[in-house]
């Protein structure tokens, strides 16, 4: 008698196969679902495979297009970062996965479904705190979080050896030296030899980007346009010729394409998981990159300067918490996400970029519509509307202050 139906988030990996397995021998029907989220994948061999080791079905759902329209662009919109380093590639993808992976299951009759997150990562926080927020009643099943699985299963060697002694087919029995997870924003890499933070990364595991001291020798341009904070339109030239796209994923390939083979978006941090381990990880971000760094240079055109640091002091920091601690099916992230939407109405322009040698900068920058800046008032050249003599009060008035602090200072004796 089988204990119900659960259904599996599986990537066609050794991990997910030999939990599939597991689940089936432990009594479960298994429904396999699989996110292509953008990563380079064949998804049909995955699910042959599935199929094959016994799963009832396996469902494949496209969520590039949400995936980049309501998570990507809304973190381009709010500069998202975690850390001051890390744009949350990895973080981005998960809610859209977690709401598909819940469709599923209830379309299928899943009491619960599964994962194959291990048990000190972020991932698993995430995604169970999206699924209870989806369906509250929802089961669980974390086999690494288990101690019946992660005893029996102490490395990837015992799951070799159990995928050899069930004939589960595997496409390599060496150990990577590291892990990998990959989806249209990034590619990230930890585990392995990189767990020792003094390591520096093999040339050879960079998968998306080219090595910037091989990239080629001559910079590429391109132009990005936004309208209230999202990017619309992005301009380039192949082969000699202007090429125009405007539809979201196609705009976000063709900025990965021009980053990747400039080498832009890599970097190596240690970070803070929300657990509270610290962990290394090392990212390839590149569209991702580009977008971001054209709207924040947009913003210093266009945006109000109060409204620009209350949104950096505020939304920016706990949008990309909430992001990277898996909160995003939350009340607060609603209130955020509104609070987005309201700081860039006047985020409308266009940013000229070049990428050349793992590095992506401003060549200039316009709006038709926005007139914060003014070159007269600004101009070095020209008196215009602003006269330097009323800058004499400013000052005067801004040094009171500080003036008695400054003999406060002196008559306690005290260097400043």
């Amino acid at each position: 008698m089988t204990k119900g139906k659960v259904c599996l988030a599986y990537s066609g990996g050794l991990d997910t196969s030999a939990i599939l397995k597991y689940l089936l021998e432990d009594g479960y029907e298994v429904v396999c679902f699989m996110a292509d989220v953008g990563q380079e994948e064949d998804f049909e061999a995955a699910r042959a495979k599935a199929l094959k080791i016994g799963a009832l079905k396996c469902e494949i759902i496209d969520l590039r297009k949400e995936f980049v329209e309501e998570l990507c662009f809304p973190a381009i919109a709010v500069n998202a970062i975690y850390e001051n380093v890390y744009l949350l590639g990895t973080s981005l993808a998960r809610p859209v996965i977690a709401r598909a992976q819940i469709d599923v299951a209830k379309r299928e009759g899943c009491f619960a479904v599964s994962h194959g997150c291990t048990g000190k990562g972020n991932d698993q926080v995430r995604f169970e705190l999206a699924f209870y927020a989806l369906q509250p009643n929802i089961k669980v099943i974390a086999p690494w979080r288990d101690p019946v699985f992660y005893e029996r299963f102490a490395g990837r060697q015992d799951l070799l050896d159990y995928a050899a002694e069930k004939g589960i087919p595997v496409t390599s029995t060496k150990s990577k030296p590291w892990s990998m997870d990959e989806n249209l924003a990034h590619c990230s890499y930890e585990a392995g030899i990189l767990e020792d933070p003094d390591t520096t990364p093999p040339a050879d595991m960079w998968k998306l980007t080219q090595d910037p001291l091989t990239a080629p020798d001559q910079p590429e341009d391109f132009t990005v346009f936004f309208e209230k904070g999202v990017p619309v339109k992005l301009v380039y030239t192949e082969g000699g010729k202007e090429k125009v796209v405007t539809e979201a994923v196609e705009l976000f390939l063709t900025a990965n394409a021009i980053a990747r083979r400039n080498g832009v978006g890599r970097i190596d941090i240690v970070e803070n998981r929300f657990i509270g381990i610290k962990s290394r990880g090392c990212y390839e971000t590149p569209g991702l990159t580009c977008l971001r760094a054209a709207h924040v240079d947009l913003e210093g055109l266009v945006m109000d300067r109060e409204v620009r640091a209350l949104r950096d002091q505020f939304l920016t920091v706990n949008y990309s918490k909430i992001l990277y601690n898996g909160l995003y099916f939350s009340p607060e992230r609603e209130f955020l996400e509104s609070s987005i939407a309201a700081s860039q109405k006047s985020v409308n322009g266009q940013v000229r970029c070049r990428a050349y040698k793992g590095a992506v900068s401003v060549l200039g920058r316009s709006s038709e519509t926005e007139k914060l800046y003014d070159m007269t008032e600004s101009s070095m050249d020209e008196i215009g509307d602003f006269s330097p003599a009323e800058t004499t009060g400013f000052i005067t008035v801004s040094a009171i202050r500080l003036k008695k602090y400054g003999q406060m200072k002196q008559e306690a004796g005290e260097k400043m």
